[in-house]
């Protein structure tokens, strides 16, 4: 009943994990991430476990495929279950249980998987790993709206839309940027508009946010109020509304 990517930006470190499904609030479940440890997508009948624990037997140094087989071989119901992951180094894994709806699959790449179930047709995970792959210098979260735009476009989910995630970790225990579109008519297209909203103030503001290297995160927000203005400004000059309903 639903699509993924998940990924790890080589250059970076940074973690990311998009879905998309014909079903109620989809990223509430499917994605699983922690910083220098790993990123799970577990979906068809989702077992929240496979995240929970699957971060953890990353965390002890368990590989992916060994993490894959140690959660399935524990589930009896492992062949109505979906998943895949990627750890810190780059490494990653996948299974697809053999009473996932077709269409159902899996795809593995540097860095890089695409699962998917309940789909128009392998075209969908497809043309989402070939357009993530196509783009090396993209930034990570618009790779993966772009991958996943791109699934959409030949067929997505084979009985429609519902609700959209994408969250990135930039190595801090909690996300740079989580979106979701719970419930909507074009979830991919809402995280598009939030992504846009998050543009306007909430990405400056994050860099403030206390982290690792900086326990007390920035207290004087003068160069934040500055570049606020200045975003302010260009938008007033340019004519471009604001993409946030709580703007005027």
């Amino acid at each position: 009943m639903t699509w993924s990517i998940v990924a790890r930006d080589p250059k970076s470190g940074d973690l990311g994990i998009a879905v998309a499904s014909r079903f109620f609030a989809t990223g509430s479940q499917v994605p699983h991430i922690c910083s220098h440890v790993g990123a799970i997508a577990t979906q068809a009948f989702v077992n929240p476990h496979y995240g929970i624990h699957g971060l953890v037997m990353l965390a002890e140094g368990q590989s992916p495929e060994e993490t894959v087989s140690a959660l399935t071989a524990a589930d009896d119901g492992r062949d109505s279950r979906q998943l895949h992951m990627i750890d810190t180094q780059g490494r990653n894994a996948a299974y697809t249980g053999s009473a996932c709806i077709d269409w159902a699959g899996h795809l593995l790449d540097d860095q890089v998987s695409v699962a998917g179930n309940m789909l128009a047709g392998p075209q969908v995970i497809e043309e989402t790993l070939k357009t993530y792959l196509a783009s090396p210098e993209t930034p990570l979260l618009e790779r993966l709206l772009n991958a996943m735009d791109a699934g959409e476009a030949v067929g997505g989910d084979k009985r429609g839309k519902q609700s959209a995630a994408v969250k990135v970790y930039r190595g801090e225990a909690y996300p740079w940027l989580d979106l979701r579109a719970d419930d909507h008519a074009d979830p991919l297209k809402e995280l598009r508009r939030l992504y846009a909203v998050a543009q306007e103030r909430y990405v400056h503001f994050a860099k403030m946010i206390p982290t690792v290297a900086n326990p007390s995160g920035l207290t004087d927000r003068t160069e934040l109020d500055l570049k606020l203005q200045a975003l302010e400004d260009e938008r007033e000059r340019s004519g471009t509304k604001s993409a946030s309903f709580a703007n005027p």
